[in-house]
């Protein structure tokens, strides 16, 4: 696992290569990957939302409950498993518009590696700061893209014209995943089921 994130970040092409040669499960994918990774930003979240909290202006930290974050957390957790799922089924349906022919469990392990940069950008939530947020989000959010279009048309076997349509598809719908996952937050946060402030 560790070797094929290091090679995402210092040569993506020869690593989606060396990717798309292994068999991997769905399984182990998961248990050595989306797991580990996926637990980077829920947990930093955690910390910096308990410990350290957010400042705005020259006002006192906020921070939440500790009962408060945890609950978030293993929702926001849960959310980043089933979204590696949801858009690895994606990829695997829109697969058959460019005659390519992957397995489910081969755009599972696709979408998995190519949300790496999100999961290790999660380390900013570890001092919730706005503009290291949003600078470090911005940054994880390119290399992703990157990835996605860079990797799409080795692990596919696809043109590259064709890649970047398929690319396109894909970060459409995932901008969709995120936007829906923000119209839930909001509705829950509308029943009641919201964070809790220390006082």
């Amino acid at each position: 696992m560790i070797h094929h994130v290091w090679g995402l970040f210092t040569h993506p092409d020869q690593e989606w290569q060396e990717i798309r040669g292994e068999e991997e499960s769905i399984s182990h994918m998961y248990l050595t990957h989306v797991l580990v990774l996926a637990a980077i930003p829920a947990v930093s979240a955690y910390i910096g939302t308990t410990q350290v909290g957010w400042s705005i202006g020259q006002r006192e930290p906020v921070m939440l409950t500790e009962s408060s974050a945890l609950y978030l957390t293993i929702l926001s957790y849960i959310a980043m498993l089933a979204g590696v799922a949801v858009m690895g089924a994606f990829i695997h349906w829109m697969a058959r518009t460019y005659d390519a022919t992957p397995s489910l469990t081969r755009c599972v392990v696709f979408a998995a590696y190519t949300a790496t940069p999100l999961f290790i950008g999660g380390l900013a939530a570890l001092y919730p700061h706005m503009w290291l947020g949003m600078v470090l989000g911005t940054v994880a959010i390119c290399y992703t893209v990157y990835l996605l279009y860079v990797g799409i048309p080795t692990f596919m076997s696809i043109p590259e014209d064709e890649g970047f349509m398929f690319s396109s598809s894909v970060l459409a719908v995932g901008l969709v995943v995120l936007v829906a996952m923000i119209a839930a937050s909001v509705i829950f946060w509308g029943l009641g089921i919201g964070p809790e402030y220390t006082s």
